[in-house]
Order: C-alpha cells, then structure tokens, then sequence
C-alpha cells in the first residue's frame, strides 16, 4: 500500500469514529442507583483531566434520570460533574428523599389510607405512602438546568432524555431535550416527545408506584418510567446514537438463585421485591438481548440490505453490572434505616434478610451508598481496558 492509500485509508477510519454517537444509559433502582456513580467516577479517573464529556447522548430512567439529568447539566465540565454527583450520593441520607420523621411519616400513612382504602379525599391530588418533597427541595438546590441548552449550544451534548410513564394513555413518553434536528417517534406504547426538562420531568420518572405519587404534566399524571417501558435502549438509539454504554443496577448473577428453597409463604417484602425487580431491571436485560440478537442478525446481511430494507445497522454494547448481590448489601445496611420506616416495614418482612429486595430500592443512607459506589468503581476498574477502547481513549 503506497502512503496516499495509507492517508485515505487512516481518514476514513477517523472520519468512522468522527461520525460514532455514544449514549450513556442509565436505568432506575431507586437507591441502587448510587452504584452507576461509582461505575462514572471511574470513567473520570479513566479519562484525562481535560477530557470532553464522552456521551453526546444521556438517557436515564428514574433514578438513573436523576443521575442522568445531573451530567447533562454539567456536560461542559465532564470531571466537575462527576465529582459534584459522588459528592452527593456519598452524603445520602434517606431524609433527603422522603420525609422520616414521625409526624410526617405517620401524616402521610393517614392520608394514604383514608384516600386509596377509605375513600376519603378522591379527586384530590394523589397520595402515596411516602412524601418525597425533600427530594424536590434536593433537586432545586443542586440542578442547574440552564447548563444542558449550553451544552447542546456548544456542542457537547446531542441530547438527554428521560423516560415516564403516563397512568391515562399507558404510554413510556421518553421527555427529550437536545438538536432541533431529532425528530418525535411513535412506536407501540412508546413515543418520544421533545421539551424543555424540569424538576417535574424528574419527579415524574423517579414516582416509584404507590410509594411516591404521580407527577401531572401535561394535562395528565405521570409515573415511575420503568413502568411498561419495554425497550429501555431504544430512545438512545431514536436520538441517534450507534454505541450504547449500560450501567446496571443488578448483579450478573441471579439472586434470588442463593435464597433456599423452602415451604414458607413468601413475605409481602419478598413479593414486592420480586414486583420492583420485574419493574427496574429485567425489561433492561431483556432488551440487551435483543439487541444483541439483531446485532448478530445485522452482521450476517450485506450492507447495503442492513440499511434498505431492514435498518439493522450494528449497536456496539458494553454492559457494566454489579459484581455483588445488592440485596445482600442492603440486607447488612438494614439497620442503618430510619426508626420511622423499620417500624412501618418490620410488618411486611423488609427488615428481615430476606427482605433485602425492597430495602436495597429505599436504603438512601450513607454507608449502603457508599459501598455501592464503591463497588461500581472496582466494577468499572476492572473493566478498564473495555472502557477506554469503547470511549476511544485506549493508550495505544
């Protein structure tokens, strides 16, 4: 090859990675979601001091929303923004999501009942079993939301986007905020709608069922986005991405495979984790499933018939996931939970090992998050090499 082959050859294989989007996905697990701060920490380590946010797409669901939402904020500055969100989830208290005093515990445990078991007070604005506006008051104080239209004005940042699910039309509306160039989709009980993002947009995504009330946008009562959200990688993929990195919040092997198998009734904890767990987490790894399926189908067509007829194009994927069982983690940290809420969740079995499940989604306390930033960390770390050839930043 003589060198003005060589120098076309070298351009096209920049102008390859020039032309990639990287999407950061980021799924819910309430509590859980400490672990993908630790998991984004180690990519700040990673990558160098000046480097650019690597995600021109950030999509997040719940938790991950907030998380998500957090870096879109500070895209400008990729390590201050890593640092600033470690900085808060290594502080957690479970105070500063929902109210654990006893007046207001017991206040909101009143309302709850006298409305949805009772009757009393229907039409009025809905009531869940929490009150989570000390997470409102959180998000005020900390998001900057101005910083994402700079980000998208300057360049470094495609979109955001988080996802919630609306109660009337049954509908996961992906909420993006990004280029004037992404156009809406509608696919069967999903859709994307461009907006403006707000604090509401995130209270909405993080309204875990029943334990935190419905957000109204829009003329209509929004949810938890997990809810239904069938193909959780799917928006990255809308807002043009071509490379995913996922960020999950379950170990990579099964853990309710270590729980004895006994003759014993299951718990109501143990049922409502299994609920959460179906609700958070599997529609997520089923949907990498099947990407990686069509991956595989993609490669085995020509090109010009993966693009006409099929859009089977190849998604390159790269999974970082728990190493450790969490509920295991939140089963050890249990006693670290409000008085208040021990005495509302001994009943159902939560304080129990075995209700760990449920505990590691409402465990906001410093030493349980702590550890699982830590853990994703030493998860990322050992995947260093996977990390720094997927964001292109490999030594070689």
């Amino acid at each position: 090859m003589n060198t003005q082959e060589q120098t076309s050859t070298l351009k096209l294989a920049l102008d390859a990675k020039k032309n990639t989007t990287t999407a950061l996905i980021l799924s819910g697990g309430g509590a859980r979601a400490a672990y993908q701060v630790g998991v984004l920490a180690a990519i700040a380590d990673l990558l160098p001091e000046s480097a650019d946010n690597p995600f021109e797409v950030i999509v997040g669901t719940s938790a991950g929303a907030i998380n998500a939402v957090s870096l879109a904020c500070g895209a400008l500055n990729f390590q201050q923004a890593i640092r600033k969100l470690t900085s808060i989830w290594q502080g957690f208290r479970s105070d500063l999501v929902y109210r654990t005093d006893w007046w207001g515990v017991l206040r909101q445990a009143a309302r709850f009942v006298g409305q949805h078991l009772l009757g009393f007070g229907r039409g009025l604005e809905p009531v869940a079993l929490l009150d989570n506006s000390p997470l409102r008051e959180l998000l005020l104080k900390e998001l900057d939301f101005s910083g994402i239209n700079l980000a998208v004005a300057r360049r470094k940042l495609r979109a955001v986007a988080i996802t919630a699910f609306a109660y009337q039309s049954g509908q996961a509306v992906t909420f993006y905020q990004g280029r004037g160039n992404i156009e809406p989709w509608v696919r069967h009980r999903r859709n994307g709608v461009p907006a403006r993002l707000r604090i509401e947009h995130l209270m909405a995504s993080s309204a875990i069922p029943l334990l935190f009330p419905p957000v109204r946008l829009n003329n209509e009562y929004f949810g938890d986005g997990a809810v239904r959200q069938a193909a959780p990688i799917s928006p990255a993929l809308h807002l043009g991405a071509d490379r995913v990195l996922v960020i999950g919040v379950r170990s990579q092997t099964q853990e309710e495979q270590t729980i004895p198998i006994t003759a014993r009734p299951p718990s109501l904890a143990q049922i409502g984790g299994h609920l959460l767990n179906s609700t958070f987490i599997d529609n997520l790894e089923s949907d990498i499933e099947l990407l990686g399926r069509l991956n595989m189908l993609g490669k085995m067509l020509p090109e010009t018939e993966r693009k006409r007829y099929l859009g089977l194009s190849p998604v390159d994927v790269l999974v970082i996931s728990p190493s450790k069982k969490i509920d295991e983690i939140a089963a050890r940290h249990r006693h670290q939970l409000p008085a208040s809420l021990r005495l509302f969740l001994r009943g159902p079995g939560a304080t129990r090992a075995s209700g760990g499940g449920v505990l590691s989604y409402l465990l906001f306390e410093r030493s349980y998050c702590n550890e699982l930033i830590e853990l994703g960390y030493q998860d990322a770390m050992s995947k260093k090499n996977e990390l720094l050839a997927f964001l292109d930043n490999s030594p070689t």
